[in-house]
Formats: structure tokens, C-alpha cells, sequence
């Protein structure tokens, strides 16, 4: 057992990190917050925007402060935007804070889930499926190194994904209440 005050989950897009977040969250009756809709009601303006003004690193310096003020925080389940484990500071942070769930999902059921978002930044334009390949290379080994756990979502809905990750977590997870400093 990993005793942790909040239950984090990290993926690449479409993994389901949001849609099963929701469903763990009312499972073990904690507040649900997704860091990337968190960042647009904090700043009154969309995560393309933050891009477009800002850049990425503007951007993934605002996700990693809101990451901070979202965990310190105790009893609450966090959906990460895909690239946040490329900030170290935010990596170092969500192991701190956090029980991290890798959510596990290949390119082919990416593109499928995602075939009609037209939202994200990153795959606007282009070919999309180099693009997720691309973002798997850098990001897969981030995952995994800040990861308490992995869970593969592939072939599963997100009620189903929800109730067989929420078994694997009272197994895995102890809700700190505190950790001592």
C-alpha cells in the first residue's frame, strides 16, 4: 500500500483520464477536478488560447501551479492534462501528493476515441497519428517513472475501466488522511 492524500491519474489523451475520474471520484465519494478545465476557469480563457498566447512552457507553468494549489488539498481525485508529467517540478509533485494512476491506451484506440475532437491543440492540423505517436515516445517513460500503477484502458468502457480500477485501487491505495512532512 501506497498511503497518499489524492488519487491522480496521468495518460495520454484519450485514455479516459477525465471520464473514469469522474466515476472513481463518486465511487469513493471525493471531489472530482480536471487540472485542464481547472486552468481555463482560473484563467477565463481555453487551453488552445493558453497555447496560442503563451506557448507550451507558459502553459505547463500554469498547469504545474495549479497542480500545487489542487494537491495540497487532501481527498480528491485528479485528472492531469496529457503533458503535465513533462514539467519535473510537476512530476516531482504529483509523487508527492498524489496515488498515480498510469492509464494505459495505444495510438489506434487514441485516434478512435478522439476522431471527433477538434479541441486539442496539439492535434490540430496534421497528420494525427504521427502526432500521437510522437507525444507516446516522449511522454510513455514519464509516465511510467512517476506511476504508483498502470492500468490498461484499451478495450474497456469508462463504467467498466471505473469499477475494475476502483477493485485495483482499495487493493493499492491507502487514502492518507496527512502524510507527515
Amino acid at each position: 500500500m501506497n498511503p497518499a492524500p489524492n488519487l491522480v491519474l496521468v495518460g495520454p489523451m484519450g485514455a479516459g483520464k477525465s471520464a473514469i475520474g469522474r466515476r472513481l471520484a463518486e465511487r469513493f465519494a471525493l471531489p472530482f477536478i480536471d487540472a485542464d478545465r481547472e486552468i481555463e476557469l482560473r484563467t477565463g480563457t481555453s487551453v488552445a488560447t493558453i497555447f496560442e498566447c503563451e506557448g507550451e512552457g507558459g502553459f505547463r507553468a500554469r498547469e504545474r501551479e495549479v497542480l500545487a494549489t489542487l494537491l495540497a488539498a487532501t481527498g480528491c481525485v485528479v485528472s492531469t492534462g496529457g503533458g503535465a508529467v513533462l514539467d519535473a517540478g510537476t512530476r516531482e509533485l504529483l509523487r508527492g501528493r498524489g496515488y498515480v494512476v498510469h492509464l494505459l491506451v495505444d495510438v489506434e484506440a487514441q485516434l478512435a476515441r478522439l476522431a471527433r475532437d477538434r479541441s486539442r491543440p496539439l492535434l490540430a492540423g496534421g497528420d494525427r497519428e504521427a502526432v500521437l505517436r510522437r507525444l507516446a515516445e516522449v511522454r510513455d517513460p514519464l509516465y511510467a517513472a512517476v506511476a504508483d500503477m498502470q492500468f490498461d484502458t484499451r478495450a474497456l468502457s469508462a463504467a467498466d475501466a471505473a469499477v475494475r480500477l476502483g477493485h485495483a485501487l482499495d487493493a493499492a491505495w491507502q487514502r492518507g488522511l496527512e502524510l507527515a512532512s
